[in-house]
């Protein structure tokens, strides 16, 4: 499969057009595109370019503004990855941007979120914390903004390590 990366001037515009790629079951990944991409916002998408014109039907159809979409094997440098990991043992943390969420490995128990400088951040805080990764609500569907999208990010990458380690490890 070849990788593409469309690029945004606005970071509004990525979430928008993440949100509704998803939707309409497109699997896509949100990236962090090489410097020399970067025209306003810090987020690209990457998409399988076999799909490129319907994508392009997509975002046009939802009115989602775009900068151009590039293929990523022929960019200098390749996108990073969104979300990093640490492992503390009994813990994970999962970062995106300045927010972190820390989940127990052995329960899924949330126990930390920290970063950010959104007022949303204490809200989020109140409502996912010391929740079952697995069950809690998404933080993009509690807050609305940039660090809440950060944190669904870190969220859905701790859910997903949870879900597979449960099942390898027999537990439910």
């Amino acid at each position: 499969m070849e990788k593409g990366l469309i690029i945004f001037e606005h970071t509004k515009d990525a979430f928008r057009a993440e949100t509704v790629l998803k939707k309409n079951g497109f699997k896509i990944k949100t990236v962090i595109p090489p410097k020399e991409l970067v025209r306003g916002c810090d987020i690209a998408i990457e998409i399988d370019l076999s799909e490129r014109v319907v994508i392009e039907r997509v975002l046009e159809k939802f009115e989602i503004n775009y900068i151009k979409i590039v293929n990523s094997g022929k960019v200098e440098r390749q996108p990073l990855e969104l979300v990093k990991t640490i492992d503390f043992g009994d813990a994970m943390m999962f970062r995106c941007a300045a927010m972190k969420l820390t989940i127990d490995k052995k329960d899924g128990i949330i126990v930390n979120i920290s970063g950010g400088g959104c007022p949303d951040v204490p809200y989020l805080f109140k409502e996912i914390v010391g929740k079952n990764i697995a069950t809690a609500k998404p933080p993009r569907e509690i807050g609305y903004s940039l660090c809440s999208h950060s944190l669904d990010q870190a969220f859905n990458e701790a859910r997903k390590y949870y879900e597979n380690s449960s099942h390898r490890n027999g537990a439910n």
